[in-house]
């Protein structure tokens, strides 16, 4: 019964561990989110070069950012929450 209850724990705290891992294509180390530049902040710059934001969200850390570029290209970029700088991605 013991072996039995380890190994669900241990399923289960992987698979916590799982979810609590970044979905997207980049991961930034940004430590805790009060220290981090506002979305509004992003968004500005990002428009003021031409942009149309679609949506900003938080993934793996870094600001995850849905546009269509000043060229008309339909975009998934990272961006890091204390610098605002582009973050390379990991294509799957």
């Amino acid at each position: 019964m013991r072996l039995f209850l380890a190994a669900a724990v241990l399923a289960a705290s992987s698979f916590a561990a799982a979810q609590a891992h970044a979905t997207g294509l980049a991961t930034c180390d940004s430590g805790p989110q009060e220290k981090w530049q506002p979305q509004e902040k992003l968004q500005k710059m990002l428009t003021d070069r031409g942009w149309q934001i679609r949506r900003i969200k938080i993934d793996g850390g870094c600001y995850e950012v849905y546009a269509i570029t000043e060229k008309g290209e339909r975009v998934e970029a990272y961006f890091h929450p204390l610098t605002l700088a582009p973050v390379p991605t990991q294509r799957r």
